[in-house]
């Protein structure tokens, strides 16, 4: 496994570490209501913030500030680094079929089974007089059916799809997009150029339209307004990083973006204040604010978004290059942890409601026992076939009598 195969590995056991952490904190915002959401009342705000502590902690604000920005599209570009090989690999039927079963095949019962399991704690805040009956029924009067974080899963499927299509199409789109990146190793900036205007020209004019937190939900089908072109270009610039090769372009270990990896670090804490401070100023006001401020914020949010991914992805090629037995474990199980950690994680928050433990150690806990009850669930399921099927491993060789 070469250097750059290795740290992205790493880095795949770091994102869902920090999806855990993130799901974890959200508990504990002080940007929270005081109040919990009603789980029978629209908008059903819930959805993003199910259980609300009364223990709070700032620090946690800005945590999942920078992640709302920054890890999804990450998740989307690194998503994409392995299609164009495995697609030329395998041809388009294959590799649909394949991608089927990845992701379609384990949202079915991640949805319909997991976030019944779920949400039922978000019920029990604000019942009066609780019951399994009656939380059913109020569950299936609700206008949507929760997807939780499956809503990923969703827009990730699409985007296979969509590859497959212009794979028949155009046999060479990934060649082509490969191209881009072909000078990115000793000079990324034409790449990163092109990545900032794409995303501004995807993003900023949805947000602008529809404001940057307005949902579509259908049935369990959800997305946000201003998102998914912005998450599309996300996926197609790693598929165009992967296409030119991981150990040659953008990514490669000795290349220019991780050689400068302090520079990709300042800018990533530039372009967060850039997107936060007009962010925080509209907040304030309560309303959208004046246009040019609503252009300031969709735009730090591009540049928050493209440094911030840099940043980690130069960092984790310079110094995520040490093969542990535990991280082959978590990067091995990402996948299955991201299916089954989140009613873990509403539960633990559940209980510890009335703990008398200040926020940080409130979240400590509930990421403790998410990341111990995920990983072991998980490692159980790889052992046998279907469940393996199911959460991604593979089922541990038996020994022939």
């Amino acid at each position: 496994m070469s250097a750059t195969s290795l740290a992205l590995s790493n880095l795949r056991a770091i994102v869902i570490l920090i999806v855990l952490g993130f799901h974890s904190v959200t508990a504990y915002l002080g940007s929270l209501p005081s109040e919990p959401h009603r789980f029978d009342a629209a908008p059903y705000d819930w959805q993003a913030f199910p259980i609300i502590d009364s223990q709070r902690w700032f620090g946690f604000d800005l945590f999942c500030a920078w992640n709302d920005v920054c890890l999804m599209s990450l998740m989307f570009f690194l998503s994409g680094l392995f299609v164009w090989p495995s697609l030329v690999r395998k041809q388009g039927f294959t590799f649909l079929t394949d991608r089927l079963l990845r992701l379609g095949v384990p949202m079915i019962p991640a949805i319909l089974v997991l976030m019944p399991i779920a949400v039922y704690p978000v019920y029990l805040v604000t019942a009066s007089e609780p019951s399994l009956a009656d939380y059913w029924r109020q569950f299936l009067a609700l206008p949507f059916w929760p997807c939780g974080p499956q809503w990923f899963l969703w827009q990730l499927l699409i985007l296979n799809i969509v590859a497959v299509a212009l794979f028949k199409l155009y046999p060479h789109w990934g060649d082509r997009l490969g191209a881009l990146a072909a000078s990115s190793r000793t000079d990324p900036r034409r790449f990163l150029t092109i990545l900032l205007l794409a995303s501004a020209v995807a993003y900023v004019p949805l947000a602008l339209i529809y404001s940057p937190w307005a949902w579509f939900q259908f049935s369990a089908f959800g997305f946000q307004w201003s998102r998914p072109l912005h998450y599309t270009v996300y996926f197609l610039a790693g598929a165009a990083v992967g296409a030119h090769g991981l150990d040659r372009g953008l990514l490669a270990s000795d290349g220019a973006l991780v050689r400068r990896w302090p520079i990709a670090l300042a800018a990533a804490i530039g372009g967060l204040a850039l997107w936060m401070t007009p962010t925080a100023i509209i907040m304030e006001s309560g309303n959208a604010g004046p246009l040019w401020l609503q252009v300031a914020a969709s735009l730090g949010f591009v540049i928050c978004c493209a440094s911030g991914c840099m940043a980690v992805m130069a960092a984790s090629i310079r110094f995520a290059v040490n093969r542990r037995a535990w991280l082959d474990s978590l990067s091995t199980h990402a996948y299955g942890l991201y299916l089954v950690h989140y009613p873990f994680v509403v539960w633990m928050q559940y209980a510890l409601l009335n703990a008398p433990l200040p926020a940080l150690a409130k979240a400590a806990i509930v990421f403790a026992v998410t990341l111990a009850l995920s990983w072991s669930m998980v490692a159980a399921l790889s052992n046998v076939p279907f469940g393996a099927r199911l959460v991604g491993g593979e089922p541990r060789k038996r020994a022939k009598a």
